[in-house]
């Protein structure tokens, strides 16, 4: 299965570059089987088409502008994914959103697309994520592992047991 898992966000806006801050913590703490590639997309935008091009699983994490309070963590799936980004948190998002639809003309839409969006609490300039965010990054850590195993594919945290989760 070729899966990738994608943070996205700018670092030097606090909460907004949670997806970045998760593929950090991922690589930092967790043990990714070799199907499992991470990818820190930052900001770029169409420099991202190869990356998700063609890929069977692709779960994406990123702050969300989404209505709901500070440090929610929701998902979205398939269709529901482009459809939020017609309203945009950071131009990245529209980055975002034009390489999905390049690859839906390209015949390389991925098969699962699962989005992982963040409330932000703060877009204020800064390298640190609030207390809220760090937070919701945690429970957003959970949702990638539950994600993956749901899949098929098992990640565990480096400092844990090895068992079956």
């Amino acid at each position: 299965m070729r899966t990738l898992v994608l943070g996205i966000g700018n670092l030097l806006l606090s909460d907004e570059g949670i997806g970045v801050r998760a593929i950090e913590a991922l690589e930092a703490h967790y043990q990714i089987p070799p199907e499992v590639e991470l990818f820190d997309g930052g900001t770029s935008g169409m420099e991202l088409m190869e990356a998700m091009a063609d890929r069977d699983l692709l779960i994406v994490v990123d702050a969300v502008r989404s209505n709901h309070e500070a440090g929610s963590v929701f998902i979205l799936e398939d269709d529901e994914v482009p459809a939020l980004f017609t309203e945009k948190l950071s131009p990245h998002q529209l980055g975002l959103c034009d390489v999905l639809m390049a690859l839906k003309m390209t015949g390389e839409y991925p098969r699962k697309l699962i989005l992982i969006g963040i409330e932000p609490a703060s877009l204020a300039p800064g390298m640190s994520l609030t207390p809220t965010a760090q937070r919701a990054l945690d429970v957003a850590l959970r949702e990638v592992q539950r994600l993956l195993a749901e899949h098929g594919m098992e990640i565990q945290r480096q400092d844990e047991p090895c068992a079956t989760i």
